[in-house]
């Protein structure tokens, strides 16, 4: 058994001006880099950090577990679903539901980058059984978790509320 546990990234400055970041960078926030800190005090029992590649959710890990001998391992498969030439547009811009199969214009869809982020778990047990892992990523990553892991569906999940909280808790 792997327990894991996934946050998403800490607060960014595209949040503040309420852009879809998607695939570009992003870059924390003052109120970012505080809640990054505060992650890393509550998350110190996990054996191994994996994040996506993309720099907000790479700089959350670092303000966390830079300090620590925690490893951080960064994977591009746990990058949030890219908007393509909508990386970058006002979230409530985006139709989600509408790109649920239909990919973004020279992008992907929702399904194509949850079962992206989906794949990573497939590797998980040929190193980190029997450890507790925390997984720094999106919205991508947690559905993927939800749906591989707590068998809903991408259609349910997408409509419910995202719900921020402090962390949410699987067993793979």
């Amino acid at each position: 058994m792997i327990r894991i546990v996934f946050e998403t990234h800490s607060w960014t400055e595209e949040m503040d001006r309420g852009t879809a970041t998607g695939w570009l960078p992003g870059g924390l926030s003052a109120k970012g880099r505080g809640l990054a800190a505060e992650l890393g005090d509550r998350r110190r029992d996990v054996d191994t950090v994996f994040t996506s590649d993309l720099a907000r959710a790479v700089e959350t890990a670092e303000i966390a577990f830079g300090s620590s001998s925690t490893p951080i391992l960064h994977d591009w498969r746990l990058r949030e679903c890219d908007y393509g030439e909508r990386n970058g547009a006002p979230s409530l811009e985006l139709a989600k539901r509408e790109h649920l199969d239909l990919p973004y214009p020279h992008g992907e869809s929702w399904r194509e980058a949850v079962d992206r982020n989906a794949r990573f778990l497939a590797d998980l047990p040929t190193r980190w059984a029997g450890q507790r892992v925390l997984v720094i990523g999106h919205v991508a990553t947690r559905w993927a978790l939800d749906r591989a892991l707590t068998n809903q569906t991408l259609e349910s999940l997408m409509d419910a509320d995202f719900a921020w909280r402090e962390g949410w808790e699987y067993q793979l």
